[in-house]
């Protein structure tokens, strides 16, 4: 409990004093004088005789009921509304054999896949889904809230399942048509890739199209070192090698998806660097969240107030009929 004006409080600072004055108030009084009481002394008291304190003691009381009454005690009701104003996001990754490339460590795919687990995590609410894809591309997981499973669904996602190839176009269409229902004022897609456009129906250029007319922004993000990368290949005669190949991104392309939705393109050529770019990417795509404070005071003077009036009434009556002092 609160009190709106506390130092009315420092009033009871009075109240000792009062005390010490009516006691000493008391001892001075005088009523008939008589030549000797001795022989009362030992004689029965009445009950009337034991209470001459009680209309003293309710007064006193009632005056500081009263000035806890006037220091105005309130309760206090705070309540607080968020308003989140999440955001849309579909995670497209790259499942292609060329993502086992180890110039990321231990390679691309695994960094990939922990740096976005990382995003994941990051997030608050906003809804995030998931598609793969090589030469097709699949769905892995729908927009969801449920993080714990969008974990589970990432974790389960492997290079060499689907057949190899490197579809973007039909990825980001996919990824682009299941944004295109929701509410969402922001929706956004993070396009994860290591190589060129090279299988699907769909050209990539024409599925940012569609992205920007249904207002979906795309951040485009090319993984690999530049020159050369060290790739395992499994050999038919000779076993597992490791070779050292090209890496050839369609930057022109993905730069292109990217400026044509109103996204960016980033070149992420180690871990590090693929996770300052989810952070970036998550700083431009920040969730809108307002608080409301709602706070209500009730009043609880009359706890006080109506109690110390009733006091001051019974110490008026008592005063003026069973507990009256003569003269």
């Amino acid at each position: 409990m609160d009190f709106a004006q506390p130092y009315w409080l420092l009033a009871l600072l009075i109240v000792p004093g009062l005390i010490a004055w009516e006691w000493r108030r008391a001892r001075r009084r005088s009523g008939v004088r008589y030549s000797s009481v001795s022989a009362l002394k030992d004689g029965p008291q009445s009950m009337a005789s034991r209470l001459q304190w009680l209309p003293t003691a309710l007064r006193i009381v009632a005056f500081s009921l009263c000035i806890l009454a006037l220091a105005r005690p309130q309760k206090r009701d705070e309540r607080t509304q968020v308003f989140a104003e999440g955001v849309d996001i579909m995670m497209v990754l790259d499942t292609s054999t060329s993502m086992r490339a180890q110039d990321f460590k231990p390679n691309r795919f695994e960094a990939a896949r922990e740096v976005g687990s990382e995003f994941i995590r990051g997030r608050t609410s906003d809804r995030v889904g998931l598609v793969v894809f090589a030469a097709k591309a699949f769905t892995q997981a729908p927009l969801t809230l449920d993080y714990d499973f969008l974990q589970t669904m990432l974790t389960e996602v492997e290079v060499g399942v689907i057949e190899d190839g490197t579809a973007i176009g039909t990825a980001l269409a996919m990824a682009v048509n299941r944004l295109k229902e929701t509410d969402a004022k922001s929706k956004v897609v993070i396009l994860l890739t290591d190589g060129q456009n090279n299988r699907g129906e769909i050209d990539p250029v024409t599925a940012a199209e569609v992205a920007e007319a249904l207002g979906v922004r795309v951040y485009a993000i090319g993984v690999g070192a530049r020159g050369a990368a060290p790739v395992v290949v499994d050999h038919p005669l000779i076993g597992r090698q490791r070779r050292m190949m090209p890496v050839e991104i369609d930057e022109d392309m993905l730069r292109s998806v990217a400026s044509l939705t109103g996204g960016k393109y980033f070149r992420a050529t180690n871990k590090e660097a693929l996770r300052e770019v989810y952070s970036e990417i998550g700083e431009l795509e920040k969730t809108k969240i307002e608080e409301l404070s709602y706070t209500r005071f009730d009043e609880k003077y009359a706890r006080f107030l109506w109690p110390a009036l009733l006091l001051f009434v019974l110490e008026l009556i008592l005063s003026n009929t069973r507990l009256r002092k003569l003269p």
